[in-house]
């Protein structure tokens, strides 16, 4: 009997240990994340839609965690205030010129506060300082300009299906220059023209050449092309003479 009572009772002791490790495990991990260790101060800023933020949400400086989301209270019919409370070992480098932006943490995540880094130029926060702000792009007014730009896809393609289509078909004159071989053959044929056309005035032009009339007409334009030669070469290699 008296080791039953024994029993019972390392059980009981265990069982309370136990459950007062949780307790203190869970008041710390709820204590690290309300900042209640550390020296923190509160800033603010104003928006006109939170768009989906929560109290408790991270505040992010260059991508880390600096704080949380205090509160979040309506001012006026077009005005949100939001309250942070973020760490005092980091204040000196958070600038009062910061701009505020919502944003998610990943593609689905919870919302969270981006502190994007300003110009450089203002001075570091301090207990009540207000941020400027920058409103979150709604993931409505995302999903409404990806349908759009779908639907202008669909209608360019259905006009590239039609032009390939009709060109298919033979229609339209470059549809006709496809399909048309005798086109194509009217094309070989006319530059077969040309080229005896050529032939025929470079026998002419020889022909002219050599006629007694003419010759001494081409061998005074070959002096001269001979004279306009030699002169170019003195202009380029004038060390040479």
């Amino acid at each position: 009997m008296e080791s039953r009572t024994e029993n019972f009772k390392i059980r009981l002791g265990l069982f309370i240990t136990g459950g007062f490790l949780l307790f203190l495990t869970a008041l710390f991990y709820i204590g690290r994340q309300k900042h209640l260790f550390n020296t923190v101060i509160n800033v603010h800023t104003k928006l006109k839609n939170v768009s989906g933020l929560q109290i408790g949400n991270n505040v992010r400086y260059a991508g880390i965690n600096v704080g949380t989301v205090d509160n979040i209270s309506i001012t006026n019919d077009t005005s949100v205030r939001v309250d942070m409370i973020i760490d005092d070992d980091v204040k000196h480098f958070i600038k009062t010129d910061c701009i505020v932006l919502v944003g998610s943490d990943g593609i689905i995540g919870d919302r969270v506060v981006n502190i994007a880094q300003g110009e450089g130029k203002g001075e570091p926060i301090k207990q009540g300082s207000i941020l400027s702000s920058n409103e979150p792009v709604e993931t409505d007014a995302i999903m409404a300009s990806f349908q759009v730009t779908v639907e202008n896809a669909e209608i360019i393609s259905g006009q590239l299906a039609a032009i390939l289509f009709n060109l298919n078909q033979g229609n339209g004159a470059l549809g006709k220059l496809l399909k048309d071989t005798s086109i194509a053959t009217n094309l070989d044929e006319t530059m077969e023209n040309l080229r005896q056309s050529s032939k025929g005035l470079n026998e002419n032009m020889n022909a002219a050449k050599n006629s007694f009339l003419l010759k001494g007409y081409f061998r005074k334009k070959d002096k001269e092309k001979a004279k306009e030669k030699e002169k170019k070469e003195i202009q380029q290699n004038p060390k040479s003479n």
